[in-house]
């Protein structure tokens, strides 16, 4: 608990206030909780049914996540945001997603890897 806030603390200039609070501290949360367990070597089983509430509750939850992702990655050019939705939320292979593109395997990571970094480190302000 203590590194989450320390966390927060240390990361509240990146916080967009054009977004939700919520969100936010729920993702430096996620991230704290995953190196934790990283850390002690165990591992999320297949059965982990989120009783800390990471995940939407109800269905005015999962609009309102649906609507943030949606917004920030519209904000990313196509060659990041494309792979991003057909790998990261589709599931389709990173073969398939540049047979699908018409990008090489390595462009597809690639676009994956920098998307990304762009939505983490610049809080989309793209």
């Amino acid at each position: 608990m203590q590194e989450t806030l320390i966390a927060i603390h240390e990361k509240r200039h990146t916080y967009n206030p054009d977004y939700p609070l919520t969100s936010w501290v729920h993702a430096i949360a996620k991230y704290k909780m995953i190196d934790a367990f990283r850390a002690s070597k165990d591992h999320l089983s297949d059965e982990y049914d989120d009783d800390m509430g990471f995940t939407a509750t109800s269905e005015t939850d999962q609009f309102e996540i649906n609507k943030d992702l949606h917004h920030l990655l519209n904000r990313l050019p196509d060659h990041h945001r494309l792979p991003i939705v057909h790998v990261k939320i589709q599931g389709l292979s990173i073969t398939e997603t540049a047979e699908l593109l018409k990008m090489s395997e390595s462009a597809v990571k690639v676009g994956i890897h920098r998307g990304l970094q762009l939505l983490i480190s610049k809080n989309a302000r793209i």
